[in-house]
């Protein structure tokens, strides 16, 4: 089954509005003062080490969001890339199609559910985690 042009177009706006959130999100992560958090527990008194360790922590949060985000948006683009050349839609390790209802709910999913599962187990023995 390969994907009409309604359904391509859908998907793709789902992909342009996930995409525009997740940059309004990282701008926003970025123009707040990365230590915000931290400064506020500075100013209700004397630091200590445990006040530092807190907003080191949120600091790591921050990053993490912020990490995820930038990952997200790599796979958008990837989508968007496998779009324009046309293979969107077809898994890149069996080349079966990945399926509407799969790509519905994972829009950036570049394989299909079974390659999906396979990879997940070999690699989660490794405690590497396999992307969509």
């Amino acid at each position: 089954m390969s994907l009409n042009k309604s359904q391509l177009s859908s998907l793709t706006k789902s992909l342009d509005r996930h995409y525009k959130k997740l940059l309004e999100e990282v701008r926003d992560e970025l123009d707040t003062p990365q230590h915000q958090q931290y400064i506020e527990l500075i100013d209700r008194g004397p630091a200590d080490s445990a006040d530092e360790a807190i907003g080191d922590a949120l600091a790591d949060i921050n990053l993490a969001i912020i990490d995820r985000h930038v990952g997200e948006i790599r796979d958008i683009e990837a989508a968007r890339g496998r779009i324009k050349d046309g293979s969107f839609g077809s898994c890149v390790d069996c080349g079966n199609d990945i399926g509407l209802e799969r790509l519905q709910v994972h829009p950036t999913a570049k394989r299909c559910l079974i390659c999906q599962q396979q990879r997940e187990r070999l690699y989660a023995a490794e405690g590497v985690p396999g992307r969509l």
